[in-house]
């Protein structure tokens, strides 16, 4: 927001049409820049995980920023592909791939792969070792469990807990591969900086359980402050903590660090424009011209995004605000609540920290369609995807005369 003047957002939507979805291309080098700064043992490797943002436009930010791709679904490879990856950039840490799907995944190349299961596991053997012989060397592939530790993880479904691992073992030894690596995911949008740093000694220990360990993977799951001036994540005290840690080890670890949310959520805002007022008592309704649909599902962000607009207030008064999207979906709400002044037709609001799991997550419910989205770079802006229209709702529908 700090980025975007009124006169700008006006200019934008009078371009692109409202609502729009504008990434700040300076701010995500920024934020990429002091988490990769943060961590300063040599041997890490950062890897972007495109499940939060699947524009290309912004996968190639990351790439000429030096970092990898953690993929969550073979469609996250397939984007990373198309962005310019290379296939041993990718590290790939999902769940519940079909045979084909597997096969797939071996088809492009990658190399890195973090399973969840012991089946999973049982899979991968069996497809790698049918697979043509230039791909059955050994060495060009590392495998790793995602780890399930209850009382580190929580109730998880996600991942493999010790007490398998002999089993994970014997099961890649058959197929002459190594278990190499331990993956531990803490969880979605945690942002107490100790909630990480408490568990490395514990994650440490169970990695060495493996024998032929020779990577660790930290996630995952790294949160941001939607509710600005609250807690943050501490990249610094992370980044002091673990380094420390895995150097005291006193042996040679590859590093994996896979932030998301946490890199690109605050460098996108969605404009829209305000199409109604009403007033219930002292409460404004005010109706604009996007929709839930247009963003992540409630769960995924705790229910709030900050909600802005550059009116000046009269006399500094401000109204409790329900800014209501443009469906009769009885919770088409994007603010309960909000802190606003009294707006008119024609206003423009700023959602703010859209960038995480906003288009990513945005859905043809309510048959609405998806916005565009432009970057700004250098004082400049670019359509890097462009607004659908209704004929969009017929793709792939098979229409009989």
């Amino acid at each position: 927001m700090a980025s975007l003047t009124l006169e700008w957002a006006q200019e934008l939507l009078k371009i692109y049409g409202s609502p729009l979805y504008v990434y700040d291309g300076d701010r995500l080098r920024q934020t990429i820049k002091r988490i990769t700064q943060a961590i300063s043992y040599p041997r890490t490797q950062f890897h972007f995980a495109s499940v939060t943002n699947g524009n290309i436009a912004l996968l190639k930010i990351f790439r000429a920023a030096g970092w990898g791709l953690h993929a969550n679904t073979p469609g996250d490879i397939y984007l990373g592909l198309q962005a310019g990856f290379g296939p041993g950039d990718i590290v790939y840490s999902g769940s519940n791939l079909n045979r084909d799907e597997m096969v797939q995944v071996l088809d492009w190349g990658v190399t890195t792969l973090n399973l969840d299961s012991v089946n999973q596991l049982e899979l991968l053997c069996e497809v790698f070792f049918h697979a043509e012989s230039q791909r059955r060397r050994e060495g060009e592939i590392k495998l790793g469990l995602r780890l399930n530790l209850p009382e580190l993880t929580g109730d998880s479904r996600i991942g493999v807990r010790p007490e398998e691992f002999s089993a994970a073992v014997a099961i890649t030894q058959q197929a002459g591969l190594k278990l190499r690596g331990l993956h531990f995911y803490r969880g979605t949008g945690t942002n107490a900086t100790q909630a990480f740093t408490e568990v490395i000694d514990t994650v440490l220990a169970t990695a060495q359980k493996l024998p032929d360990w020779e990577y660790l993977d930290f996630g995952g799951g790294f949160g941001y402050p939607y509710h600005h001036g609250k807690v943050a994540f501490d990249w610094e005290e992370f980044g002091a903590n673990l380094s420390e840690r895995i150097t005291a080890l006193g042996r040679e670890i590859d590093l994996v660090i896979e932030p998301g949310r946490a890199a690109i959520a605050g460098c996108a805002t969605l404009l829209a424009q305000v199409v109604s007022v009403k007033w219930q008592a002292e409460k404004q309704i005010v109706g604009v011209d996007t929709t839930v649909a247009n963003l992540s599902v409630a769960s995924v962000h705790g229910g709030y995004r900050e909600i802005v607009t550059w009116k000046k207030a009269d006399n500094t008064q401000i109204y409790p605000t329900d800014v209501c999207g443009n469906t009769t979906y009885s919770r088409d709400y994007l603010g309960k609540n909000c802190q606003l002044p009294a707006l008119e037709i024609g206003d423009i609001i700023a959602i703010l920290d859209v960038g995480a799991y906003g288009y990513a997550m945005s859905s043809h419910f309510l048959h609405r369609p998806k916005p565009a989205e432009i970057l700004l770079e250098n004082h400049k802006h670019r359509l890097i995807r462009h607004r659908e229209d209704y004929s969009v709702l017929l793709a792939n529908q098979v229409i009989e005369e």
